[in-house]
């Protein structure tokens, strides 16, 4: 799966009317970007969120990251798959996962496994396209990272530090894709930078899935207290000015990462962080020919 090295992640266009969206995405692509991530979290469904960014852009691939396993049954995330791989062939990817409120006694490899076994006994009367749907799991602990390497083209990470990447490539193997999400800002004051970093971890660090993952990754209680030790947030969030940024985000590279997507935080809801789009594709992107390719 070719989805270049680094792409963008973002929550940001569940705040903006789709005008807005279109013309970002166009920008987006003129600036080189190849790949796009959304989630499935603030009311848009995972579906039409990526039809509309795919049918804005021309060459752009859009991932899902997720499409929850809850929102909808495995026919209807069968059918919409096998229409956006039709429409726009090799630039959709299905992301899948567990995601959402905690389901008590669910266990989220089992609901996986079982999801999975329905998509791949569905028959259809849709046309199939020619570009075969391709689909990631939303992956941490070991043996989802196996039913990932098992059960689709890999598996993607999120709010993970790069010793995860490194356990996690081990675990897939040299052939399975992973791709990591990285949440970054461009801030240079560690109290500023640590504080808009708090803000944004807040929230995983109120769930309990969540807790689990940090504390397998090494974080005690006394990290995950407070607002997160500085530690803790230095490792979630790689914040300074844009050459400590850029390598950083490397770092995940060089442990064993095929794709790096980057969620760039302390945007506003509303606001564009197309600058900083801007400033990570001069810094992360190979330079374009003179045709703009």
């Amino acid at each position: 799966m070719d989805l270049g090295t680094f792409g963008i992640y973002t929550f940001d266009f569940e705040h903006l009317p789709a005008t807005r969206i279109r013309d970002s995405v166009q920008q987006l692509e003129d600036m080189g970007w190849r790949t796009l991530w959304i989630p499935e979290a603030l009311g848009r469904d995972a579906f039409t969120h990526a039809g509309l960014l795919l049918s804005a852009g021309r060459r752009l691939t859009v991932v899902n990251g997720i499409a929850r396993i809850w929102s909808r049954e495995a026919r209807w995330t069968h059918g919409a798959a096998l229409l956006l791989a039709d429409a726009y062939p090799g630039r959709h990817v299905l992301g899948l996962g567990f995601g959402g409120d905690p389901r008590p006694g669910v266990k989220p490899l089992a609901a996986m496994s079982a999801y999975l076994d329905e998509l791949d006994t569905l028959e259809t009367p849709n046309p199939l396209p020619r570009t075969p749907v391709r689909r990631l799991l939303a992956a941490y602990g070991p043996k989802m990272l196996q039913l990932a390497r098992d059960r689709a083209a890999g598996a993607h990470t999120y709010h993970v530090n790069t010793a995860h990447t490194a356990q996690a490539r081990e675990i897939l193997g040299p052939d399975a894709f992973l791709a990591v999400e990285h949440a970054v800002l461009f801030e240079t004051d560690p109290v500023r930078a640590r504080g808009l970093a708090r803000e944004h971890l807040d929230g995983y660090l109120r769930t309990p899935y969540n807790l689990a993952k940090f504390r397998r990754l090494g974080y005690t209680d006394d990290d995950l207290s407070g607002g997160g030790s500085d530690r803790f947030v230095d490792d979630l969030v790689f914040w300074g000015d844009p050459d400590t940024v850029v390598r950083k985000l490397r770092g995940h590279v060089d442990a064993g990462a095929d794709h790096v997507a980057v969620q760039v935080i302390g945007v506003e809801p509303g606001e564009s962080a197309l600058p900083h789009w801007r400033s990570l594709a001069d810094a992360l992107l190979p330079a374009k020919d003179p045709a703009g390719r």
